[in-house]
């Protein structure tokens, strides 16, 4: 069953438990309309009230059984699981939609710039808004596509509609298809200027919401890693002093507070930032039917309950109490990096083909504008274009010349150099190189200024990911290395202080293992309950913060992230243990 089926089980179900008449807003059903689901706008509501009560009951339960948990918090407690269930159910369609048309708008200015470039072989808007449909993928083309067909025999361009529609989220969209639409009547001297204007509108567009988000976007993430990461882990050192204040703290509050309350904060943080990115810049989709992908599922969860074992005998025999923490995040980790390894490997070749494009293209553009023939042209760039976009020059002259078919199958067809290489941009420009070849001489300085364009959108995006550096990069290193580092320190300092010691090093094969009792009498907290609570939540900071640094950077994607989060819970994990023995030692 597919986690989609899943979701809408899900959701029916709870709005079994809400009976009563409901009534959307407007933002749901039109949020529901564009992802496409198959879930009543009604069902949506009532779910969501569904939600509230499980959550709520859910609540009331868990601080019944928390001794410390008074009635007068229990009550409050469970209304408020409740309204922020209900909110998220009836937040998530909004989310999930404003987070699709965010990665669609990564390829805005792909998708302009081939429509720039045809209009430039002919200044037809018609052709040109078929031609960007035709020779793009994503959610954005397909919109483009849907208009240009409802355009059909009336004067209208389809650049009309299609800027309507995403002028809200992108206000730039709108400037540049009028500067596209009006370079058809301008005159020939003038219609190169017009069209550097409209892809120059679209790539300022980009830049100047990145910027205002990048600065927008600093502030929250110094407050998220201040509050969510260093006074928690700060706080753990100070549990011995404030059990000699007579602040009594328990292993159930520790928990509740370190491995439920704080995460589902930082989810709740990391979705609002998230949820105000402007434009998002994914990696290629791979997916399962590709060649480089292997069709067998089980290496990955083999892996992780191999490393699971490993990591979990191993740090018993250094850590008594460190098996379950070094079990689970080095079999989650080893699993989702085995998983999603072959697709890193399969986009690190995208991303090879595509930083060889605007050489190659330069080439073919400059000898097909001296009278060469595109496959002429191609034949001899393959031999002079290294790495592996000339790989696929060569591939291309190897169909063109044994199965004897046009350029646009040489590339984009079954057999094709293309076909295993799931890049838009790659084949936007072999969808101009097709035309080149129909086109002859005049298309060469159209090949020549696109590999200008691709160096431009290239620094464009490289601007983008480098304004948010600051921040994903503060939030990866936090993950992977401070955090588990503060942490184990912590930890290893608080048993000290409480007298406990931690008894590691070469003793510890003979018995000198971490002491189970850990504590002294008067402390509430053992070593090992202490330290398994916050090995918790540190590998809990790992996937979080690693997932929200992701996804500021690239937009939210399901293999970036699963790879980026396994090393994060790889490096997390042997820190933390490391950062506990060597903290025991040392002080």
């Amino acid at each position: 069953m597919t986690t989609a089926r899943v979701v809408l089980c899900l959701c029916r179900a709870l709005a079994r438990l809400w009976p009563l008449e409901v009534e959307p807003s407007d933002d749901l059903v039109r949020s529901l309309t564009y992802v496409g689901d198959d879930l009543a706008p009604e069902t949506v509501v009532r779910a969501g009230y569904g939600a509230g009560i499980v959550c709520g009951a859910g609540a009331l339960a868990v601080c019944s059984l928390v001794r410390s948990a008074s009635g007068a918090l229990a009550v409050p407690a469970a209304l408020a699981a409740a309204a922020a269930a209900t909110h998220v159910v009836h937040a998530l369609p909004s989310a999930v939609a404003r987070a699709r048309r965010t990665r669609a708008l990564g390829s805005t200015t792909g998708l302009l710039g081939r429509a720039v470039l045809r209009m430039r072989i002919e200044p037809s808007p018609e052709r040109a808004a078929g031609f960007a449909a035709r020779t793009g993928d994503g959610a954005l083309a397909r919109s483009l596509d849907e208009h240009v067909r409802r355009a059909e025999g009336t004067p209208a361009t389809g650049f009309d509609g299609f800027a309507t529609e995403w002028a809200d989220w992108f206000p730039a969209l709108d400037r540049a298809t009028s500067l596209l639409v009006a370079s058809a009547e301008a005159p020939a001297a003038e219609r190169g200027r017009t069209l550097d204007r409209a892809l120059s509108a679209v790539l300022e567009g980009t830049r100047d919401r990145m910027t205002a988000f990048a600065a927008a976007v600093r502030g929250p993430a110094t407050g998220l890693y201040a509050f969510g990461v260093l006074l928690p882990l700060a706080l753990v050192g100070v549990l011995p002093a404030a059990r000699v204040a007579g602040v009594g703290v328990t292993l159930s509050g520790f928990v509740l507070l370190y491995d439920v309350a704080l995460p589902a904060a930082l989810v709740a943080a990391g979705a609002w930032l998230l949820a105000r990115r402007p434009v998002a810049f994914p990696p290629p989709t791979v997916d399962r039917t590709h060649p480089g992908i292997p069709d067998r599922t089980w290496p990955a969860p083999a892996v992780g309950c191999c490393a699971a074992a490993v990591a979990w005998i191993a740090a018993t025999a250094m850590i008594g109490w460190a098996g379950p923490i070094a079990g689970l995040g080095c079999g989650i980790g080893a699993a989702l990096f085995v998983r999603y390894r072959p697709v890193k490997a399969v986009r690190d070749r995208v991303r090879a083909v595509e930083s060889g494009l605007p050489d190659a293209l330069y080439l073919v553009g400059r000898r097909v504008s001296e009278g060469e023939s595109v496959e002429a042209a191609l034949a001899r760039a393959s031999e002079e274009v290294s790495g592996p976009a000339g790989a696929v020059l060569g591939d291309a002259v190897r169909v063109l010349r044994t199965l004897r078919v046009d350029v646009r199958a040489a590339f984009l067809g079954p057999y094709g150099a293309l076909s295993d290489v799931p890049s838009p941009r790659a084949r936007g420009a072999a969808g101009l190189l097709a035309l080149a070849a129909t086109e002859g001489r005049p298309a060469g300085n159209v090949l020549v200024a696109m590999a200008d364009q691709l160096d431009e959108l290239r620094r464009a995006e490289r601007d983008a990911r480098r304004e948010l550096s600051q921040v994903t990069g503060t939030l990866a290193n936090t993950a992977a290395v401070f955090a588990p580092l503060v942490g184990g320190a912590t930890v290893a300092l608080a048993s000290r202080v409480s007298g406990a010691g931690v008894g590691v090093g070469a003793g510890a094969a003979a018995g000198g293992n971490l002491d189970r009792a850990g504590m002294s009498a008067g402390a509430a907290l053992s070593t090992a309950d202490l330290g398994t609570a916050v090995g918790a939540y540190v590998l809990l900071l790992a996937a979080l913060l690693t997932g929200l640094s992701v996804g500021l950077e690239r937009g939210f994607d399901r293999a970036l992230v699963g790879y980026r989060v396994g090393l994060a819970l790889l490096a997390a994990t042997a820190t933390y243990l490391s950062a506990v023995v060597c903290a025991g030692v040392f002080v």
